[in-house]
């Protein structure tokens, strides 16, 4: 018999959404151009703050967002493959979504960094904060591989959709749900789950505006 279990927390639940709605505003703003561009360096930098953020909850967070709850070996990535993993022992992310969100995080970092590194190429009106870091040359070249790279991130957002809609059509499972409510229906007993408090989640957020105004103010300022 199937039971109501909350799995994922407030804080990795706003994460999310915010890193969707920031990835479509970095998305929509960079295809613009022109003055455009200055919102795209925002929605940048606000994506930079919540991997800066994720990183710091996947160790420090609730007992799903940690990493160590969800990137598991072979060994059990087999198990699950053959069906032998109970959903009640891996509530939160299974085996290969957990590949999924560190594929994700890396290759959202590079993006961000070489963003930070690129050039406004047309204008160079708005060129990434720390793009004066390198020669011009050096940026330009990151700026190419910047835009290029986005085909990547967009073949693992497809990837990341379809297995959503896999879950909903074949396991009758209802992801997106899930990811708002905090709550997932699940067969058999789930044992106690971890919930960090709230206010380590409000100190990993300031370490991570911090440590991104720093990057961007001090470093870039330099």
């Amino acid at each position: 018999m199937k039971q109501m279990v909350s799995v994922w927390d407030v804080p990795t639940r706003v994460f999310h959404w915010t890193l969707v709605l920031l990835f479509a505003g970095m998305w929509w703003t960079g295809t613009q151009g022109g003055d455009w561009l200055r919102y795209h360096i925002w929605c940048g930098e606000g994506v930079a703050v919540l991997l800066v953020f994720r990183l710091l909850w996947g160790f420090l967070g609730s007992q799903t967002a940690r990493f160590s709850d969800f990137l598991k070996g072979p060994g059990v990535i087999r198990r699950y493959l053959r069906g032998h993993l109970p959903e009640a022992q891996q509530p939160g992310h299974n085996p290969l979504g957990g590949l999924m969100v560190l594929a994700l995080i890396l290759t959202l970092l590079f993006q961000v960094a070489s963003g930070m590194l690129s050039s406004d190429v047309d204008s160079y009106l708005f060129d990434g904060p720390l793009a004066h870091l390198v020669s011009s040359s050096a940026s330009e070249s990151i700026t190419s591989v910047h835009k290029l790279f986005f085909d990547l991130i967009m073949v693992l957002v497809v990837l990341h959709v379809a297995a959503v809609l896999a879950h909903k059509v074949f396991k009758k499972q209802n992801l997106v749900h899930a990811m708002l409510s905090g709550r997932k229906a699940i067969e058999g007993e789930v044992a106690p789950l971890y919930f960090a408090p709230l206010r380590l989640a409000l100190l990993s957020l300031a370490l991570a505006v911090g440590a991104v105004a720093a990057l961007v103010l001090v470093v870039g300022g330099a």
